[in-house]
């Protein structure tokens, strides 16, 4: 039972963890042309979705430390180590990825479609970056 639990806790907040980034993507398009308060509201939404991100990340690391820990898999199963990999290059990346280019946005000499194009890069490669951890864990496929 507890094996069943941990899975949809780590199942829903994988979906929470990256479905967000989906809705961004639209929205960035809205963003290069919007007047400066809908830009603020979609600066907003970004924040928000990008929060959501990380707090539901927690709860996906977590639930997958415990799946190891009850389940049946080994810490040196190659799709888990490999998840494990990418886990740190997501963090890294993430750290760096989105807060400061939010932050330019309060700059007086913004050039909007430079900004929105570098935080529609970062939204897609952090998404590449989930989806790829959201194949191995889905496939678990053996390297060795």
């Amino acid at each position: 039972m507890w094996y069943k639990l941990f899975l949809y806790i780590h199942i829903i907040s994988a979906i929470t963890s990256i479905g967000p980034f989906f809705i961004l993507l639209p929205m960035l398009a809205k963003l290069k042309s919007a007047e400066l308060a809908a830009r603020n509201a979609y600066l907003d939404t970004f924040r928000s979705a990008n929060r959501l991100a990380k707090h539901m990340g927690h709860v996906l690391v977590a639930s997958g430390i415990g799946l190891v820990l009850i389940g049946h898999w080994s810490w040196s199963t190659s799709w888990i180590v490999m998840t494990l990999a990418i886990l740190v290059a997501s963090l890294l990346f993430m750290a760096r990825a989105f807060s400061p280019k939010l932050r330019k946005f309060n700059e007086p000499d913004l050039d909007v479609d430079k900004v929105v194009h570098a935080l529609k890069r970062a939204t897609w490669t952090y998404l590449i970056l989930l989806l790829v951890m959201l194949w191995f864990m889905v496939a678990k496929p053996e390297f060795w």
